[in-house]
């Protein structure tokens, strides 16, 4: 089975959520990318849809926008 991939930017929103996810699916099932940590994976969140952190991108390619931490934008910077 393919990963979700949850991307965040380390904020307290998104550390929340991160948690949630973790405990909802599992950790053995999501790939968790830091983009604050990991500034070379914007460009591949945006590829995938994402437009703001925190989000969860499934294996079906849906991307699930979770609160509002950050738009990639602000993450870029």
């Amino acid at each position: 089975m393919k990963k979700s991939i949850f991307y965040h930017a380390g904020c307290p929103v998104c550390i929340s959520a991160e948690h949630d996810i973790v405990n909802l699916i599992g950790s053995e099932n999501v790939e968790i990318i830091h983009l604050g940590n990991e500034k070379s994976k914007i460009n591949e969140a945006e590829r995938a849809g994402v437009k703001s952190v925190p989000a969860l991108v499934t294996p079906g390619g849906n991307v699930l926008h979770i609160n509002f931490g950050a738009s990639l934008e602000d993450v870029r910077k």
